[in-house]
């Protein structure tokens, strides 16, 4: 599984039970969240004390579920990131534990030629 830049994450902005498996958080994206499982994009889903996340993928082959648990601390509130898809760069970020509401990213280059 490669996650590359072209791919985005989806954060679903309600508290999910941990302890759903694929085919629940995959009936989530479907029904709760709009979207196709099966698009390859990642979703990403909170616990309620926000120190556990679960993000689900499809890679033609079947589905991944990676999980990661916080031992100190919590993620930042994730109804901010649900508004619209994230970059895997931010993702990351995000897990890692930066407050993306006080980053600032550099603004993008329009170029059409290399001079």
């Amino acid at each position: 599984m490669i996650l590359s830049s072209a791919i985005r994450a989806y954060v679903c902005s309600e508290a999910v039970d941990m302890r759903k498996s694929i085919d629940a958080l995959s009936q989530i994206v479907a029904a709760g969240m709009g979207m196709n499982p099966l698009s390859g994009q990642v979703f990403v889903f909170i616990g309620r004390r926000r120190d556990r996340a679960k993000l689900l993928v499809w890679d033609r082959h079947g589905f991944w579920v990676l999980y990661k648990r916080l031992e100190r601390g919590r993620f930042t509130d994730p109804a901010r990131l649900a508004a619209g898809g994230i970059a895997m760069s931010e993702l990351v970020a995000w897990l890692e534990g930066i407050d993306l509401s006080r980053a600032r990213r550099l603004q993008a280059v329009e170029a059409s030629a290399v001079v």
